[in-house]
C-alpha cells in the first residue's frame, strides 16, 4: 500500500465518523499560485472525507489556513484570523488545521503552540498528503497534532483535487528551490527541487483537457530547472515522450489536443536557455508574455541578492529573447529597499524598467524574513526611504501601462473568456496573450471559449473589447 493509498482509508474513515451529519469545511489560503494548488488539494481531501464547502467560516466544522511566509505581513494575516476563531472554537468545537511554508518555520509554529493552544492540527509542506490521517487522529483522541517534517519530501502522486475553476487550472511540475536567495524563504521551506515525473504531468494535463479546460499554468519555484537536478546528479527518472527538459515538456504539452493556451511562472533568468526561448517561439500555445524576475537592476544588489546575473546580463537576456521570438511582452518581480540599495542602486532599477517596457510589475517593499541570509545583512533600509523609492517606482511603471494600453485599441486579440465581471454581472471578462483583463458584452455562452475581440477602449487595469461573431 503505498502513501496515497493509505491515506484514502483515512479519508474512508473520517467519512464514516462523519456518517448522517452534514459536515462542513472552510480554507483560508494566503500566498503565491502554489499555495492555492495546495489548496485544491487539501480541498480534495476535505471533500472525499464528506465535508462540503461553506463560505461563511462560522458554519465551518474545519477551518484550514493554508499559509505563506514570504512576507511580513503574512504573519499577522494568521495571527489575526486565529485571534478572530478563538471564540467559534470554544462554543463550538471546530477543528483548526494551519498548513503551508508558514508551519516549516520553528519560531512561528512554537509561538502559535504558546499563544494559539486551541490550534489542532500544524502541518508542513512536506506532510500536506497526510491531513487525513491528523483529522482522523484528532476526531478519535483530541489531541493536537504537529506533522511537520524539517527534510525533503517526496513528490507524492494521487491526492485528489478539487478545482475552482473550470476553465483555467495551474499543474505544479516541480517542489523545491536550489537557488538561495539571500531574500528568499521558499527553499528552507519547500526544500530543494524534485521534479513531477514528465508522464504524470502530461498524462494530468491530459485530463483536464478532456474535462473541457482551455488554459494551463505551469508551476515551479524555478520551472526552467525542470529535470536540471535530475540530469546532473544521474538520478533516475522516466523519460516519456522524449521529455527530459523543460522547453521538450513544453512542446509536448503544446501537442494536446483541447488545451489552447500555456502559461508557466515562476522562471529564473540564469537558467533561461536557448532551447527554451525556441520552445516558446514555435510553440503557438505557449503565451508570448514571458515572467522574467527582475528583483533589482543593480549588479552589485543582485549580488548581494545571491541572483548570479549581471544588470547587463539581464538585458542583454531580453534583447536575445526579442530577437527570436515576434511580438513578445515582460512581466516581471521587482524588490524596492534590500539591505544597502544606495539611490544610484535604486536608479539602475528605474533605468531597466524603461528599457524592457514591462507589460506587468510585481512590485514588493523588501521584508525581512527570520533565517535569510539578507534579515542578517547590515545597512537595512529606513522604511519611509522603502516607500518613498516604491511610490517612485509604481509611478514610472503606470505611466508605461497607460501608454502600452493604447497600443491595443484598434487591435484584435485572441481571449479567453473566463467568466462575468467582479464588479458588472452584466459584463463579462477574459485575459489576452499578454495577461490583459478585458471586459466585453455578450452572451454568457462565451465563457469557456477562446474569441477575438476588437479593442477599442483602455482604461488603466482592464481594457475594452467588442465580440462581433
Amino acid at each position: 500500500m503505498n502513501k496515497v493509498e493509505q491515506e484514502l482509508e483515512y479519508m474512508e474513515k473520517v467519512k464514516e465518523y462523519h456518517q448522517g451529519k452534514d459536515v462542513k469545511y472552510a480554507i483560508f489560503t494566503m500566498g503565491c499560485q502554489l499555495n492555492e494548488n495546495d489548496s485544491e488539494k487539501i480541498e480534495g481531501m476535505l471533500v472525499g472525507m464528506g465535508y462540503t464547502k461553506t463560505e461563511d467560516s462560522k458554519q465551518a466544522d474545519i477551518i484550514v489556513y493554508n499559509t505563506c511566509c514570504v512576507r511580513e505581513n503574512a504573519e499577522e494575516r494568521l495571527f489575526g484570523k486565529l485571534g478572530e476563531i478563538k471564540k467559534q472554537k470554544e462554543e463550538k468545537g471546530t477543528v483548526i488545521a494551519i498548513g503551508g511554508c508558514m508551519m516549516q518555520e520553528k519560531h512561528i509554529t512554537e509561538k502559535i503552540k504558546k499563544s494559539y493552544p486551541f490550534v489542532d492540527i500544524l502541518f508542513g509542506t512536506h506532510t500536506l498528503y497526510k491531513l487525513p490521517e491528523d483529522i482522523y487522529h484528532i476526531l478519535e483522541n483530541r489531541k493536537k497534532i504537529e506533522d511537520i517534517a524539517y527534510i525533503d519530501g517526496e513528490v507524492i502522486e494521487g491526492i485528489p483535487i478539487v478545482r475552482g475553476d473550470h476553465i483555467k487550472a495551474s499543474v505544479t511540475i516541480m517542489n523545491g528551490c536550489n537557488n538561495f536567495c539571500s531574500y528568499c524563504i521558499v527553499p528552507y521551506v519547500r526544500g530543494r527541487e524534485r521534479s513531477r515525473s514528465p508522464r504524470d504531468i502530461l498524462e494530468e494535463i491530459e485530463s483536464l483537457a478532456k474535462q473541457g479546460y482551455k488554459e494551463v499554468t505551469l508551476l515551479g519555484q524555478n520551472v526552467n530547472s525542470y529535470l536540471r537536478v535530475e540530469r546532473e546528479k544521474n538520478i533516475p527518472f522516466e523519460e516519456y515522450r522524449g521529455v527530459n527538459s523543460f522547453a521538450t515538456l513544453l512542446r509536448e504539452v503544446n501537442k494536446i489536443e483541447g488545451i489552447e493556451r500555456i502559461r508557466f511562472v515562476s522562471p529564473h533568468p540564469k537558467d533561461f536557455t536557448q532551447d527554451v526561448i525556441e520552445a516558446i517561439r514555435d510553440c503557438e500555445k505557449v503565451s508570448k508574455i514571458i515572467h522574467l524576475p527582475l528583483q533589482a537592476g543593480s549588479t552589485s544588489v543582485l549580488k548581494a541578492m545571491n541572483r548570479k546575473y549581471t544588470k547587463e546580463q539581464y538585458l542583454e537576456l531580453v534583447d536575445k529573447i526579442k530577437r527570436e521570438i515576434p511580438h513578445v511582452v515582460f512581466s516581471t518581480d521587482i524588490i524596492v529597499g534590500f539591505p544597502g540599495e544606495t539611490q544610484r542602486n535604486f536608479e539602475d532599477t528605474l533605468d531597466v524598467v524603461k528599457k524592457v517596457g514591462y507589460e506587468q510589475v510585481f512590485m514588493f517593499i523588501y521584508s525581512r524574513r527570520v533565517g535569510t541570509p539578507g534579515d542578517k545583512m547590515e545597512n537595512q533600509i529606513p522604511e519611509e526611504i522603502k516607500h518613498e523609492r516604491f511610490n517612485q517606482l509604481k509611478a514610472l511603471v503606470e505611466g508605461q501601462m497607460e501608454e502600452q494600453n493604447k497600443t491595443y485599441i484598434g487591435t484584435v486579440q485572441k481571449v479567453l473568456i473566463e467568466g462575468t465581471s467582479k464588479n458588472n454581472e452584466n459584463m463579462l471578462t477574459g485575459r489576452t496573450d499578454s495577461n490583459k483583463v478585458v471586459i466585453l458584452e455578450g452572451d454568457k455562452n462565451l465563457i469557456g471559449k477562446m474569441v477575438n475581440l476588437n479593442i477599442i477602449s483602455e482604461h488603466m487595469w482592464y481594457l475594452k473589447g467588442e465580440y462581433r461573431g
